[in-house]
């Protein structure tokens, strides 16, 4: 009888390409037909309702009751013409998925008649159930109430026969239960401190947005594999597999054809992308094998979050269609690439100009240069927020790999960059500066494009890499909400911004002149900062011992590195922008922590289950088979010397087969031993102790047991999908 792993085989080739019907021959044509943008709301609403709403979105105005009434109306008018029996508030809960509650429009009159109603009280707030959402200690059980608050910022969109209203989700006392509320909190800080600095160099700036572009890398695993490996199914990863023989070492897959099947899938998403507004411009193969990328045009940052998050469903539920899986675990395989959500952060004005990207003019250079070392400048001060931002169970089997960058947070600016900050380190001394030496330098400032064109070369070993006009925050997770590491960055910016600020107006109160004053204290950051700045290989062991010697953490646990949340470094920043107040702070670092541990407690049960259930029988279901191998070849043996030779092997497989399956039974035993352990304690910031340091390692040390019976037992009888059919079936 076949195995469950052959029959999943056979499944696969009975796969068919699915034909997929474009709506248009050009894009641009459906692009955002299933989104309530502003075109659609200058159709179906009101002169008035239109400019109230487009002034809500620009400035962050309340919208009053009796306009919020006429926008519901126009929105739900369009949604039904688009099929929409149902609507819901969407957000982003501290679960780092989505969420939705679905209502229908329906109600009915005191004669009994239906009608379709949506009013702006529905549109502007809803209540759902928040009991069961991680709270981190906000609340107590018993207390359900959270409510949900149009984001106007980002445009209602049809999903389905759904009308998706994005919110924000807050406690029934004000405090922030999700992701959305910090996010735009900091968006608006940052906004403040940017302006106010813009104005040294432009009265015409009243606005700047911070603009993001994700990429998103994943892998795909055939649909009848995956339901075959239970740790996949259960944890996003494999807990055991031996290496492929062949996998990513000849880089064959990376930016190669894309296989028939995968891209059809990806047309489809893409398409049902398109139509929902999402800008997606890129897909490729990546380095390892069943491993690919996508990205989109850069957004402002909420809307390119609420994009990614929506992209990411999409991309589950047309998975499916396609008989596939998509994987978003930052290391579903071992010894191959992980996926990571490489974030590229901007700043732009209302003027319409990149604030990280150099000018035709020294004047527009030194603004350049300003935002450039500021932002430098902030991650050396809020190293550790930072790297707590990317922090995850699944991050932490990438990061410091050889595929992602490591857990010491350092900026790349390049060679030529270094070369100009170096360049005014030197000549802007105590002393006042003379017109030659001034000219000069700005001579040399704006000569920076040219300097810059084709010299920004990106350094993948960077987890923050200057790469021509934005900063690419490399170290973000695969599967993570983008919005963790954007509010810390956000925040440690618009910090760094107003205090520079500050720096530089006291100099012009002391009669120096504003562009020597911006130039005396970017020189004075440009030296505080330059033991966070490096040029070289992040990979390598020489790096940890001078990152050591800079004074730069190298904070490889978990749970050390999400204690940054709650120091006093952070409750002060945070508090004092208004983004998240101390106990906000303190249910995140709780809810990290718990989340970790029951990751790793997951997947300890699930390795537990499958070495007892499945390895183990196998083991010794093929150890007998060799044992009544050894004895048939005894009764046909002429003599014992001919029986030896011949027995000798197979003898040493059965030992060796033991001794491993032995190994594996006494781990899986003194793993479920130690999780008992850690259960009993309560709390989970101080579970997480045992569960890190002593559950974890058990997961490492029983894999390389069952990996290394997975190179003996016979192929036929392995009860689980093997690397080289999961890596290379697509």
């Amino acid at each position: 009888m076949p195995t469950v792993r052959f029959r999943a085989l056979e499944d696969i080739n009975k796969r068919e390409i699915l034909d997929i019907e474009f709506p248009s021959d050009k894009i641009s044509d459906y692009f955002g037909t299933n989104v309530f943008d502003l075109n659609k709301m200058q159709k179906y609403l009101s002169k008035e309702a239109y400019l109230g709403v487009k002034k809500s979105i620009e400035t962050g105005n309340k919208i009053e009751r009796r306009i919020a009434d006429q926008i519901a109306a126009g929105m739900k008018d369009w949604a039904i013409s688009k099929g929409a029996t149902h609507y819901t508030h969407w957000f982003h809960p501290l679960t780092g998925n989505t969420a939705e509650k679905h209502d229908t429009f329906l109600n009915i009159d005191s004669q009994g008649n239906a009608f379709e109603n949506f009013d702006g009280e529905l549109l502007a707030q809803q209540e759902p159930d928040a009991s069961s959402f991680p709270h981190g200690g906000l609340r107590n059980t018993f207390e359900a109430r959270g409510y949900t608050a149009w984001d106007p910022s980002s445009p209602a969109f049809v999903m389905g026969k759904t009308l998706c209203i994005p919110t924000i989700f807050i406690s029934y006392t004000g405090e922030a239960l999700d992701y959305k509320t910090p996010l735009l909190k900091s968006i608006q800080s940052l906004d403040k401190s940017a302006t106010e600095v813009c104005r040294y160099f432009d009265k015409n700036v009243n606005k700047v947005y911070a603009t993001l572009g994700w990429e998103q890398e994943y892998f795909l695993v055939d649909e009848a594999l995956y339901k075959a490996r239970p740790d996949l199914a259960l944890t996003g990863r494999t807990l055991m597999g031996h290496a492929s023989a062949k996998d990513q070492q000849l880089s064959d897959h990376y930016f190669s054809s894309i296989p028939e099947r995968v891209l059809a899938y990806m047309k489809d998403f893409e398409i049902e992308a398109h139509k929902l507004g999402i800008p997606i411009k890129t897909r490729h193969n990546e380095v390892a094998p069943n491993q690919f990328e996508c990205a989109p045009i850069f957004e402002e940052v909420n809307l390119a979050n609420d994009h990614n998050l929506l992209l990411m469903e999409l991309m589950r539920k047309i998975a499916g269609k396609h008989k596939f899986k998509v994987l978003f675990h930052e290391k579903p395989f071992a010894e191959i690439n992980g996926s990571g959500k490489h974030n590229n952060w901007s700043l732009a004005t209302n003027t319409g100009r990149n604030l990280l990207k150099p000018g035709n003019t020294p004047k527009t250079n030194l603004q350049f240069l300003t935002f450039l070392i500021n932002i430098v400048k902030a991650v050396k001060t809020h190293n550790d927020l930072l790297r707590a931002s990317i922090v995850s169970a699944g991050n932490q089997h990438r990061l410091g790999a050889n595929e992602a960058p490591p857990s010491i947070i350092s900026v790349f600016l390049g060679i030529k960059l270094t070369e100009i900050l170096n360049n005014i380190e030197q000549r802007i001394q105590n002393k006042k500066m003379t017109s030659d030496e001034k000219t000069e330098l700005k001579l040399d400032i704006g000569k920076i494009p040219e300097i810059l064109l084709d010299n920004t070369d990106r350094n993948r070993t960077s987890p923050f890499a200057f790469t021509g006009n934005r900063f690419e925050f490399r170290a973000v997770g695969s599967s993570e909400n983008s919005a963790g590491p954007m509010i810390a960055l956000n925040t440690a910016v618009a910090e760094q911004l107003q205090i520079f600020k500050t720096d530089v107006d006291t100099l012009i109160s002391q009669k120096m002149k504003k562009d020597e004053a911006i130039l005396k204290i970017l020189r004075k950051y440009i030296i505080e900062s330059k033991t966070v700045r490096f040029e070289g290989n992040g990979y390598s062991r020489d790096w940890e011992k001078e990152a050591e010697k800079r004074g730069l953490s190298n904070i490889k646990s978990v749970s050390e590195a999400l204690k940054a949340y709650i120091s006093k470094e952070t409750v002060e920043l945070f508090e004092k922008h208004k983004i998240l107040n101390r106990k906000e702070l303190a249910s995140r670092y709780e809810i990290k922590i718990c989340e970790y541990v029951q990751k790793i407690q997951i997947e300890a049960r699930v390795l537990g289950d499958l070495s007892i259930n499945h390895i183990i029988p196998t083991a010794i279901k093929y150890q007998n088979v060799l044992i009544s191998s050894v004895k048939d070849l005894k009764d046909i043996s002429n003599d014992n010397e001919e029986y030896q030779v011949l027995a000798k092997s197979r003898i040493e497989t059965i030992k060796k087969i033991s001794r491993l399956a032995t190994a594996i039974s006494s781990k899986v035993e003194e793993l479920t031993d130690t999780r008992k352990k850690a259960n009993i304690i309560e709390n989970c910031t101080d579970r997480i102790q045992i569960y890190e340091f002593e559950v974890k390692p058990f997961l490492e040390d029983i894999r390389y047991h069952i990996d290394k019976l997975e190179l003996i037992v016979d192929d036929e009888i392995w009860p689980l999908p093997k690397y080289r059919e999961l890596l290379f079936n697509r």
